[in-house]
């Protein structure tokens, strides 16, 4: 008998979660690879909690959230639709009046938020996990696990008000201008907004600026990203240099190599990353281009604006303005919500677990401090307080050969009840009109159009046509591998990721929506994005020359 489950209670069951839904859709955006158990256990409860609070909060016309599933170390949702006609037309009066505080005051909304979320981090920061006691470390660790819940709930009542509107607006759009958002038009209309993903971007920017003044310059490009620290910290100038990178990095740097993960280093553990970041702004040279770029995308956008408005009749256009002055807050939230949200607080839970980690290693109970991402929530509290009285490593042993398992074989996109096909969940999909699924997780389906002879079809996060190197990236720490003019293919992309757009000229990437991070940074950045390509990273090789055509969402490998 199977024991010690990681998701209690929420792990995938065929039998009774098919029929409760016939279409459980993989999260591939933040689930793959395959999940460590402690992730898994944070991600499928708080997440999972947070889209049905938010959901409920602003009483959302069709759609009451997400349920969640855990299995071999992915995350598999389904939604959960209002099924009354009179229960959607009751909602969508709460949800008149819910949406409110959103379009009256979005900048105060969030902006509080921020502020109670900042505060939690500061007050589990407050402790020293490596002098507190064994008392102070457990109740640490279930103040992290609160703030987790916590912040699910803001992320998923800020994203459903925040993106939903960006859907009513894109739906009047549609009826009124005969557009979407694959139009370039929309696009305009959508991009051209600083955010604080852009604003740590240019203080890395700054960094190299500096490196250079000091000249510290050859000493950071003739050093591998790894190895940066040491010899700037063997330097005087570089030294200095050094502390106040820290400090900017015990501001802004509470971020991972993967966004939604705990297992890899911290900016703050080990600040390589964000190294190589101004190495490449150095190998760049000139100016913090973004800067040029939004000035010429605001003026795109307020002509776009423009000519949109005169197509809407004079009695909607109170109401279309009002909705798309928050539907172009979707980018800056996609962004924002990143940094402040998922982030920092997997920082925090990374934090919390290590110096639990490193006091059970101590006194016996495992063998190595991030084996205890390997043990669940109950199973901490066991051992929390007397670490010396549990032998923990039998539960560790088992766990670790079943997430090594997981990584060998990928998880199936999609799980369906017999008779039910992959057409028919997306109709579920669409019918949800669920913001999150249509616009970040899941996406449009590629359309394939055998007549244009592509290699790969996707869908268009932001339009144009490039050709250049492909330069396949799988993880953070071989970002330093891009090369200017490449064109990026990766599974995925995230805020972590961001600098590089600014040697890019396109993107290719497997899984992605009109709101997800590779399009959104795309459109800023003007370069062509094309998205859902599902075998990109399969098919595309570093070193082969591609063309991109966003505008088409289609992908052509030129050397074979």
């Amino acid at each position: 008998m199977k024991m010690y489950d990681v998701v209690p209670g929420l792990e995938f069951d065929p039998e009774r979660d098919l029929e409760q839904s016939p279409a459980w859709f993989l999260d591939a955006t933040h689930s793959v690879p395959p999940w460590t158990p402690m992730f898994g256990w944070f991600w499928v409860n708080f997440c999972r909690h947070g889209m049905q609070w938010g959901a409920e909060k602003l009483s959302l016309p069709t759609v009451k959230g997400w349920d969640w599933r855990f299995m071999r170390g992915g995350g598999y949702l389904t939604l959960l639709l209002v099924k009354s006609e009179e229960e959607k037309r009751r909602r969508e009066v709460e949800f008149r009046k819910a949406i409110l505080p959103f379009i009256q005051d979005y900048d105060g909304l969030w902006g509080g938020f921020i502020k109670e979320i900042l505060g939690r981090y500061d007050n589990l920061k407050s402790l020293d996990i490596d002098t507190a006691s064994n008392i102070e470390l457990l109740d640490n660790f279930e103040e992290t696990i609160d703030t987790c819940r916590r912040m699910w709930e803001i992320h998923m009542y800020m994203m459903y008000g925040t993106y939903t509107a960006y859907i009513l607006f894109e739906n009047m759009c549609r009826d009124l201008a005969g557009i979407d958002d694959t139009s370039p038009l929309f696009h305009q209309v959508v991009s051209g907004f600083d955010n604080k993903v852009f604003q740590v971007d240019k203080r890395l920017w700054e960094f190299s600026q500096r490196a250079a003044r000091d000249q510290l310059d050859r000493i950071i490009l003739d050093t591998e990203p790894g190895r940066i620290r040491e010899q700037l910290e063997s330097d005087g100038t570089g030294k200095a240099f050094m502390n106040d990178f820290m400090e900017f990095m015990n501001e802004d740097g509470w971020r991972m190599q993967r966004m939604s993960e705990i297992n890899l280093p911290t900016w703050v553990e080990d600040p390589a990353p964000a190294l190589g970041m101004v190495k490449q702004f150095l190998q760049k040279g000139g100016g913090f281009n973004l800067d040029e770029e939004r000035g010429k995308l605001t003026e795109k956008r307020e002509q776009a604006e423009k000519e949109i408005l005169a197509k809407v009749p004079a009695e909607q256009k109170g109401w279309f303005e009002q909705l798309m002055r928050l539907a172009q807050k979707s980018g800056v939230f996609s962004e924002e919500h990143d940094h402040y949200l998922d982030l920092y607080t997997h920082a925090m839970m990374r934090r919390s677990a290590l110096g639990l980690g490193r006091r059970f290693t101590k006194l016996g109970a495992i063998d190595d401090p991030e084996d205890v991402f390997f043990l669940m929530p109950d199973e901490i509290r066991r051992a929390g307080i007397s670490p010396d009285q549990f032998d923990l490593r039998y539960i560790v042993e088992r766990r670790k050969a079943e997430w090594e398992e997981w990584q060998k074989e990928p998880n199936p996109p999609a799980i369906l009840k017999d008779g039910f096909d992959l057409d028919q969940a997306m109709g579920v999909l669409v019918q949800s009109n669920d913001p999150i699924a249509l616009k970040v997780v899941v996406g449009s389906m590629p359309q394939v159009r055998p007549e244009l002879k592509a290699d790969l079809y996707g869908t268009c996060g932001s339009p144009g046509v490039a050709e250049g190197t492909a330069r396949v990236i799988m993880t953070e720490d071989e970002l330093h591998l891009v090369q200017e003019g490449d064109i990026l293919v990766a599974a995925s992309t995230s805020p972590s990721w961001t600098p590089v757009f600014s040697m890019i000229q396109g993107v290719v990437v497997d899984r992605g929506a009109s709101l997800s991070h590779a399009a959104i940074v795309g459109r800023e950045y003007g370069i062509p994005v094309v998205m859902n390509v599902f075998e990109g990273t399969a098919k595309i090789k570093s070193g082969q020359r591609i063309k991109v055509d966003a505008n088409l969402g289609t992908v052509y490998i030129l050397d074979k």
